[in-house]
This record gives structure tokens, sequence and C-alpha cells, in this order.
């Protein structure tokens, strides 16, 4: 999907104010949701691993992670749309299609593409929302204007400084960007935690114990400030009354209006 990341812009109405649920019909469909939440939780543990190496530039830890979120991407748009899913999102996005799995994995494209502009536009936060209820589970990939919270941690990086420091001042942005990226690091590896306990493996909890979870997250960069933040949030009981036999595109939600009061400012735009 990398090679044509490039082509999925200026495309918002698919992602705007909606959700995807996805059914969780049996065992083995809520194993390979646990699946794929444990990948972004080591996905978040190895950012905060290459976060703690000053050898490391901050990048590639963002890099790695994004690649690892690409993985479980890719995988939901195969299963969805088939191989050639790229060109499915494509045909939506030319008006050719405007069916069921050309929204979804149009979705779902357009998502991952706004996602690893994350470290290269400034003022721009990726907000993600994702909920799991008795049978299914909503993913909702939000951007806004912006690019903090209220409970974000913020950490420098010395690579996208653009002013000319004589070598006094270099060297002490550069110790201190190292010193913020150790502690968000620490920040980033307890988030992790907080995924594995809002999802946890279907196999080893009961049922009453994991139908209901979830979690909010945020990042977004300020030219050299990059922030964090992810919270566990409780998912409205009786949001849904029917069942789900299929993926399909739903409204954000109460939940999606709540952490958006709760974590942006007033003058903040969502996508």
């Amino acid at each position: 999907m990398t090679g044509t990341h490039h082509r999925f812009n200026a495309e918002t109405r698919v992602l705007h104010q909606r959700a995807v649920r996805t059914p969780l019909p049996d065992l083995d469909a809520e194993r390979v949701f646990h699946e794929h939440m444990m990948a972004v939780a080591d996905a978040r543990e190895r950012r905060a691993e290459l976060l703690a190496d000053p050898d490391v530039p901050l990048l590639d830890a963002h890099e790695t992670e994004f690649e690892r979120l690409a993985d479980t991407f890719e995988r939901r748009c195969r299963h969805i749309a088939g191989e050639n899913y790229e060109e499915v999102a494509m045909a939506y996005y030319r008006g050719d299609r405007d069916d069921r799995i050309g929204r979804l994995t149009a979705y779902y494209v357009e998502g991952l593409w706004r996602i690893q502009q994350r470290t290269t536009v400034s003022e721009f936060l990726f907000f993600p929302l994702i909920l799991r209820y008795p049978d299914s589970f909503t993913v909702n990939v939000r951007f806004a204007s912006g690019y903090t919270t209220p409970e974000s941690v913020r950490y420098e990086s010395a690579h996208h400084l653009t002013e000319d420091l004589c070598d006094e001042h270099a060297e002490a942005f550069y110790e201190d960007s190292q010193y913020s990226q150790r502690q968000a690091a620490e920040y980033i590896s307890a988030t992790a935690q907080r995924i594995r306990e809002a999802f946890p493996d279907p196999d080893e909890t009961a049922f009453e114990e994991r139908k209901y979870g979830g979690i909010v997250g945020a990042g977004g960069r300020r030219g050299t400030t990059f922030t964090t933040m992810l919270e566990r949030v409780d998912p409205e009981r009786d949001r849904f009354t029917d069942t789900v036999t299929q993926s399909t595109l739903v409204e954000a939600g109460a939940e999606a209006r709540r952490t958006e009061q709760a974590y942006l400012a007033d003058d903040e735009v969502v996508i």
C-alpha cells in the first residue's frame, strides 16, 4: 500500500463522523480481534523501546510503529475486499462504485494514508476510538486540527528543529529532547498495557468481563513537539439494539462526541 498512499488525499466524506462496526459472532472472531489489538499494543511497546534508545532517530521509532499498524489495516482490507483492495478503494474515490465493500475499503485506506502523515504534517491530530460490544466492535478513525489534548504527554524531536542554534544551545536542546523522549517512552509503554486490559484474551477471560471495553488515543505534532495520549473508554451499554452479520459503516456514536468534548478544544475541527 505504501506506493499508492499519495493518491488517497482530499477525501474525507467516508471518514467524517463514521465508524466501522464489525461483528463478533463467535470465539474465533473474538480471537482475531484480540490478535489485532495485541498487535497495536506491541507496536506501541516497540515505539517506546526505540524512543528510549538515544541512537535511534525519533522518526524511525514512529515509522516502525506505523509499519505494524499498516499490517493490521491491510489484513482488514484483504478480508473485506481481497488482494486487489487498493483498486476497490480507487474505484470508490473515482465514483465508479458506492457499495458497502467500496465504502469500507476506502475508509481503511484513507485512514491509513492520513495516519502516515502524523510525523510530517504539523497541527494534525490522529484521534482514534476503538470500542468493544458484546457482539461487535467499532473502529472510529478520526483526525482533528490541533496537535495535543489536556492529557497528552509531550516530547521533542531535535530532527525537526529548523532554527540555527549555536553549538551550546543546540547541544542543550538535543539533551532535552532525549530526556523528553525517554519520559514519553515510559508513558507509551504503560499505555500498551491499557490496551491489553481493555481487550483481554477471550480464551482466558469470562465473557461478562470482556464484552465491553474501549480506548481513545491521540497523537500529533507542532514543530519540534510531538504528543501522545491513550485512555480507557467505557462504551455505551445500550448503543446497539440490533445484531450485525457483516462489517458496515455506522454513525460515530455518543462515545465519539463525549471523547471529542473531553479531549479537544472548542475550535478544533474533527474529520
